[in-house]
């Protein structure tokens, strides 16, 4: 389950916004502008059921999210839907990967602290039998050159 955003865990002033997000759940986020830049040499890896539910983090995921292991595991990969991500790109990361493709983009995560972070995230589907079986998700760095475009393309929505 997914619960709404803590105001003691934001750092900062912030702005409050309810996300419709996928299987008719909603959520209150609580987000500011700070960013948190991401290490050089690092890799976030995560891995979900079919659902999108967590089941694994690595150090870095951790690390860059704010979240403790236990916050993630078994919680819908969502808990990290920043508000200024539009819908459409989730809906083309879940067209692409539920067909057993790899799918890869740039997204704006959001951390517990209500901050964010960029990242360059490759998906790719856990495939046994013809059947996917789960998602494996790697995120690397982004060029500010990338994150820069991206800002463009994807305008603050609240």
């Amino acid at each position: 389950m997914i619960s709404d955003m803590n105001p003691e865990d934001i750092v900062g002033e912030f702005k409050e916004v309810t996300l419709d997000l996928y299987n008719s759940v909603s959520r209150k986020i609580l987000y500011t502008d700070i960013e948190t830049p991401y290490p050089d040499g690092k890799l976030i890896v995560s891995t979900t059921t079919p659902e999108g539910i967590i089941a694994h983090v690595n150090s870095a995921f951790i690390q860059m999210s704010g979240f403790t292991e236990e916050e993630l595991i078994g919680t819908p990969h969502s808990i990290l839907r920043h508000p200024d991500m539009p819908p459409a790109a989730f809906k083309d990361l879940w067209n692409t990967v539920i067909k057993g493709d790899k799918w890869q983009g740039f997204v704006k995560n959001l951390r517990k602290d209500g901050g964010f972070y960029w990242v360059k995230a490759t998906v790719i589907p856990n495939v046994r039998q013809g059947k996917v079986v789960g998602f494996t998700s790697v995120r690397r760095k982004p060029s500010r050159t990338k994150v820069d475009e991206c800002t463009a393309l994807y305008p603050p929505m609240f």
